[in-house]
């Protein structure tokens, strides 16, 4: 027995915004690669290399952003998805992508082209938010409304002394793995003055 399955979000099932589609290969080779070239050059090989891959994917519904897959990142915060057989179902209409969904009446949802399809689950990846201002103190005086830092990549991770923010560039693994990088090195930059200061007490 066949399951109808939707998916709302990243996708690709129902897309709600144009997204990049790379495979798990191109986005090692850009971490690679960012250590040395400019964004821009890795955001272009990257989309170079996913054209050559998956040629136009705007016929099946699939639509590229017009900032490269890294920029787009660092600005909004949604990443590429990475392709592990989903794009060949695609094309060969085992899985449909859909635009545009307007109204869930139970296990019926309906599209904006008026059209309505019945599921047996509907499954919501629409992301997640940050909630520090909730819990933090003085939050609102270092970050925005959307709970990520004020301070702009690359100097986003430090805010004072005793905080820290880790993997709020929203830039993918690359710079999760500078934050934590930077902050260790902080740490233990204060520890060694602490240390240093307590044997000359002594």
């Amino acid at each position: 027995m066949q399951t109808e399955v939707v998916i709302v979000g990243a996708g690709p099932s129902v897309i709600n915004s144009p997204l990049h589609v790379v495979t798990k290969e191109m986005i090692c080779m850009a971490m690679v690669m960012m250590g040395f070239l400019p964004v821009c050059l890795v955001d272009a090989l990257v989309v170079l290399l996913a054209k050559l891959k998956y040629g136009d994917l705007s016929k099946y519904g699939i639509v590229r952003p017009s900032l490269g897959p890294l920029r787009l990142k660092a600005v909004t915060g949604r990443s590429s998805v990475i392709d592990v057989g989903t794009v060949e179902k695609i094309k060969t209409g085992e899985i449909k992508v859909v635009k545009g969904l307007t109204n869930i009446r139970e296990n019926e949802v309906e599209f904006e082209d008026g059209k309505s399809y019945q599921y047996d689950a509907i499954v919501f990846a629409t992301g997640f938010r940050t909630n520090p201002r909730r819990w933090l103190q003085d939050a609102d005086s270092f970050l925005d409304e959307g709970g990520y830092p004020r301070q702009k990549f690359p100097n986003h991770w430090k805010e004072r002394d005793d905080l820290y923010f880790v993997g709020f560039a929203r830039s993918g693994l690359v710079v999760c793995s500078m934050d934590a990088q930077n902050t260790a090195n902080d740490i233990a930059k204060k520890r060694t003055v602490y240390i240093s200061e307590e044997s000359t007490v002594s």
